[in-house]
């Protein structure tokens, strides 16, 4: 499992910007990022290089903040590759709440960010032989 940094932003002209450069101060460099909108406000998931730094500046600059666990998982880089992980968690009845991906420069295959509402879903990605990708290939640990 993994650390996604999410936050409610409103629909504005230059508040995404706003979110992107207080991360960009803080020295945090952002791996993927997905956007979902409604007409007056948007939510940013974000996977970054240091979650507490992302959460602690996101915070002082007063935008809603909160961290999720989410699943990434290698995906082949083949027509159904995809189709193939979420066959296996509908097989075994695990539902994915959202989903986005992100490729790392010089990989062979994408990385899927998955939210499931199964704390079984990696064991079963595993078991089809699929590869977890762990928080220490995206980033290191915040020091305490």
């Amino acid at each position: 499992m993994i650390d996604q940094i999410s936050v409610f932003l409103e629909n504005e002209p230059g508040r995404l910007a706003q979110l992107c450069r207080t991360l960009g101060d803080a020295g945090v460099n952002m791996r993927a990022l997905m956007v979902a909108d409604t007409e007056s406000f948007g939510v940013v998931r974000i996977i970054c290089d240091r979650p507490q730094a992302a959460r602690d500046a996101l915070e002082a600059a007063s935008f809603g903040v909160s961290v999720a666990r989410v699943i990434a998982v290698e995906v082949p880089d083949r027509p159904g590759g995809l189709a193939d992980v979420l066959e296996a968690l509908g097989e075994e009845g695990i539902n994915v709440e959202y989903a986005y991906c992100f490729v790392e420069p010089g990989s062979r295959a994408a990385v899927d960010v998955l939210k499931v509402d199964d704390e079984r879903a990696a064991a079963v990605l595993e078991s089809k032989g699929l590869r977890i990708v762990r928080a220490g290939e995206i980033y290191e640990p915040d020091p305490s």
